[in-house]
């Protein structure tokens, strides 16, 4: 319809302008007599054809101007319905239909505009499904704490009242209550120490005391370190280093929470065990790889994808008999993680593996080629 307004527009303009000009022309002698000399002297073709009326000439140069005004409104006006269309689209995303996209395929910038929204709703959608992804974490968090807090708090509160009801018999009841209230309230410093260092840890910006760390000689330290605890479990630990010293940059702290985390699960559950290994292997100029072996009871298949999540344990009750906060291994993953590597597990018959590929430089990220093992 806009075209047929324009054509119309412009037929009436072109008819006054040839009006125009012929009044002007057939008004002055002067001016018919150039036209004339004009016409005479210009040929066009190997014909040597001549123009004789330049209401020819005005003609056909005012259909080429016509033709291109009309090209250019339709275009602009076709331009704005696409634009339309695409406004359109995007208020019944806005309305809800967040799994719909922007469906037809244009031309040129339009079809940038379309790309770049559908870009930027697929970029808001992942920070929508993120957001509440964090939003459920946070509230499993606090479900996990608020159930261990729960029950080393109850017991203290339980004993507590005992005695301050006076419900006991001796000073000795009396030393049994308090020392089993002091042991839950331990319990709960535990956790809540873990929980400070876990959620310390999650942090990206989390500071790091960069030093460079021999790590034969850190493991000979921890090995050391658990040599008692493992002879009274009936457990001996080795260290298998490469000739040369191996070096890294790391912080030594954190690193060696990450590995008296390792080894005291292996001390823990790696029932029926007799050995634990400390392996350092470096694979290359740029990576070393550090494993803590045991040759206990193996994790079960279903588990080994789980393990570092935090507040999990492999036993199926939430029991403490072996003790822990379920936050041990989701620390050295996190603590791993900030040193730019990646951690991981096997688990057989055989032996159980907790592999820990490390940067030697500082700032340098590890690519992960661990395959998940499936459920």
């Amino acid at each position: 319809m806009e075209g047929i307004v324009t054509v119309v527009i412009l037929l009436l303009v072109n008819l006054s302008v040839i009006v125009i000009l012929n009044e002007m022309i057939q008004t002055n002698p002067g001016l018919q007599d150039g036209i004339f000399i004009i016409k005479r002297s210009v040929f066009i073709g190997p014909t040597h054809y001549q123009l004789w009326s330049w209401e020819n000439i005005f003609i056909v140069l005012m259909v080429i101007f016509d033709v291109g005004v009309v090209y250019w409104r339709l275009i602009r006006r076709y331009h704005q319905m696409q634009l339309r269309h695409i406004i359109g689209e995007l208020h019944y995303i806005a309305n809800g239909h967040f799994d719909h996209r922007i469906p037809f395929t244009l031309k040129g910038d339009t079809q940038r505009v379309v790309t770049s929204v559908n870009s930027l709703v697929d970029s808001v959608i992942a920070s929508i499904d993120e957001e509440r992804r964090i939003e459920k974490s946070k509230d499993e968090l606090i479900t996990n704490v608020s159930h261990d807090l729960r029950t080393p708090l109850t017991s203290i509160i339980g004993y507590l009242g005992l005695i301050e009801d006076h419900q006991y018999h001796s000073e000795e009841e009396i030393l049994k209550y308090t020392n089993t209230a002091f042991s839950k309230a331990k319990q709960m410093k535990s956790l809540v120490d873990d929980l400070f260092v876990y959620t310390k840890m999650r942090q990206t910006d989390t500071p790091l005391s960069i030093a460079t760390l021999d790590v034969d000689q850190m493991m000979e330290q921890l090995a050391a370190s658990f040599e008692l605890e493992a002879g009274e479990k009936g457990m001996s630990i080795s260290v298998e280093t490469p000739d040369e010293p191996v070096h890294i940059e790391a912080d030594a702290e954190k690193l060696g929470r990450v590995f008296n985390n390792l080894i005291s699960n292996a001390l823990k559950y790696g029932e029926g065990g007799k050995h634990i290994a400390l392996r350092v292997n470096p694979v290359s100029d740029d990576e070393v790889v550090i494993s803590v072996e045991n040759d206990g009871q193996k994790i079960p298949r279903a588990a080994l994808g789980q393990v570092f999540e935090r507040f999990y344990r492999v036993e199926e009750s939430r029991s403490k008999a072996t003790g822990g906060t379920g936050l041990g291994l989701a620390i050295a993953q996190s603590i791993v993680s900030l040193h730019g590597g990646y951690i991981y597990v096997t688990s057989d018959d055989e032996l159980t593996r907790f592999v820990i590929h490390l940067p030697v430089k500082n700032g340098v990220k590890i690519k992960n080629q661990q395959v998940k093992p499936t459920h």
